[in-house]
Formats: C-alpha cells, structure tokens, sequence
C-alpha cells in the first residue's frame, strides 16, 4: 500500500469526537491518526494537517477552548499552520482556534475574535440542532472548502459558545476584503440566514466558520464528521439532502456521501488522493505510534504552503495573554 498523507486528530483530555474524525479521514484515503495532547515534537513532525475535534476539552473551563489553546502541542500547530499547513477546528476545536490567535489571524496569534454565549431573542444555552450552511466568498481556496460549489449544506451543531463575535470596528468588508468568510448560516434555498432558526446562535454576520487569512486553517461550529454519511442525515431534513435520506435504499443508506464528507474530501482532493470507501466500511483508526500507521509519504502533490492566498502570509508570533 502507498503511503498517505498524515493528518494528526488531537486528543486533548475531554474531546469526544476524535475517533469518528479520524475514521472520515482515513475514509477519504489519508491516514487519520488520534495523536494525544501530551506528543512530543518528534512525533508531530511527520504530519502533514491537523484536526482538533470537538467536545470539551479540560471541561471548558475559564472558557470553552482557553486552556487547550495554551498547551505546548498547540505551540506546535500554531507554527506548523504558519508554515502553511492545513489545520482544522470543529466546535471545540474551533474555540481552540479562536483562543491561540490563528484565527481570524489578522495578526497571528493575538486574540481577535471570540466564540461568545449564545444569544437569540427567545433562548440561550447549548443548542444541538441541524443547520444549513453555504461556502463563504473566500472558500474556494481553503484545502478543506475547495469541493463546496456554493451548495447548502445541512450539518448538525452541539454547542452552547457559538457565536462569533469581534471589536465593534469590524464590518462585513474587513471580514471579506481579508478573505477570512468561510461558512456561513443559511435558510434551506441558501440565502445567508437572518434571525433563529436559521442563525442558531446570533452569531455576527450569520458566520459559521472562519478563514485565516492565508486560508489553510478553517475555524468551524458545526460537525461534519457527524454528517459524513447519508444515514446520519435525518429523513425529516427539508431539501435535496432530505430527500436523498428519504429515497435511500438500505444499501445506499450506507454507501453513500452525506453532506460532511465535502470537508475532509476536499483535503484529500488537495493532495490528489483518492476515495478508498469503496473497499467497504470504515477503516481502523491508528492511535500514534501504532504500527498500523505509515510512515510519512513522499513529496506531496501541495507542497506545504501551496494553500492561500499568494500575497497573504502570516507571521509566526505567539502572543502569550
């Protein structure tokens, strides 16, 4: 068997989602490795992207994400996603993003956003919920967006710190003007949602996930990894992934793509690696250090940094607050 790009899901103590994130990776025919928050350097040099999963980790405690944000292994993404390599961050993961500075990453590693409390007229409090999504205007040239054509779609989010939120000085243009639009909320014909339901949360501009500036680190709220096939969609789902759901045979309940195998797809697409699902069933997942894992693949089809924008590139300054 050849080789396959590496990609590193952390385990930081409280994450829950590691192993099915691991298991869509290696689905999309990378190597999805479950890589514990305590890895030294040596064994994170061989990975070519990183995904932090959601849940809780360290219990959410000060903030959702704020202690993870500090720990060494996420000195050691922070530089590798400076370097250029992919990294992403689903819900928890996501607040981990917002808390070390990559993201939106105007100036890497100094806080500029923040995943606040949830808040829309009527409720507040944690929220799980299906929601639609669109590609932002700057999504095109992320390695984890480049599959989604503009299409809406649905993915279910679990969270109660949501809502993406910035200094009152930000508008809309400095969200697009820097590239950093990635995803976001939409009504089921994919106009940008408005109010709740639609925007689960008030978050700012109805954004969803948020871009680097450079483009190779996606901050998002929702889940794809539990979207990744089409049983998981549910058959009460308005529009074409609802009917897909509905009309499905048994067998194509569990062969086909839900909506959330765009998103690791299209990392595999970066690299021009091919879907293995078709061997049947979802592959194992090593833990590192396993024997069950490759070494480190030859030149890659991307070269590190071949993401982003060519005239953006961020600096490497970790800002300790």
């Amino acid at each position: 068997m050849s080789a396959r790009p590496r990609v590193a899901v952390i385990q930081y103590p409280g994450v829950n989602c590691e192993y099915e994130t691991a298991r869509c990776l290696s689905a999309c025919g990378l190597d999805g490795v479950v890589t514990r928050w305590n890895a030294g350097r040596s064994q994170l040099s061989d990975f070519d992207a990183f995904v932090l999963p959601g849940g809780f980790s360290f219990q959410d405690r000060i903030r959702a994400g704020a202690v993870a944000a500090r720990e060494r292994i996420t000195d050691f993404v922070f530089d590798a996603a400076c370097a250029g390599k992919p990294v992403l961050g689903i819900c928890n993961g996501a607040q981990v993003l917002v808390e070390c500075g990559l993201v939106p990453g105007w100036t890497p590693g100094r806080i500029e956003a923040s995943l606040a409390a949830n808040h829309v007229e009527g409720r507040t409090g944690y929220l799980t919920a299906w929601i639609d999504v669109v590609p932002g205007p700057s999504a095109g040239r992320s390695p984890w967006l480049r599959r989604a054509d503009g299409s809406v779609l649905p993915l279910p989010i679990a969270h109660a710190e949501g809502r993406f939120m910035f200094d009152p000085a930000v508008d809309r243009e400095r969200l697009d003007s820097t590239l950093v639009t990635g995803l976001v909320y939409s009504d089921v014909a994919g106009a940008e949602a408005e109010a709740f339901p639609d925007n689960p949360n008030g978050s700012f501009r109805s954004l969803a996930g948020l871009l680097n500036p450079s483009g190779n680190v996606l901050a998002m709220m929702p889940h794809p990894e539990r979207a990744f096939d089409l049983w998981q969609v549910p058959p009460s789902l308005p529009g074409r992934w609802g009917d897909d759901r509905r009309n499905a045979t048994p067998d194509e309940l569990r062969s086909k793509p839900g909506p959330g195998r765009i998103f690791f797809e299209s990392l595999a697409e970066s690299w021009e690696v091919r879907d293995e699902t078709s061997a049947g069933g979802h592959p194992e997942v090593p833990r590192s250090g396993s024997s069950h894992s490759p070494g480190r693949p030859g030149q890659l089809h991307a070269p590190v940094g071949s993401f982003g924008h060519p005239e953006i590139r961020p600096v490497a300054v970790r800002i300790r607050g």
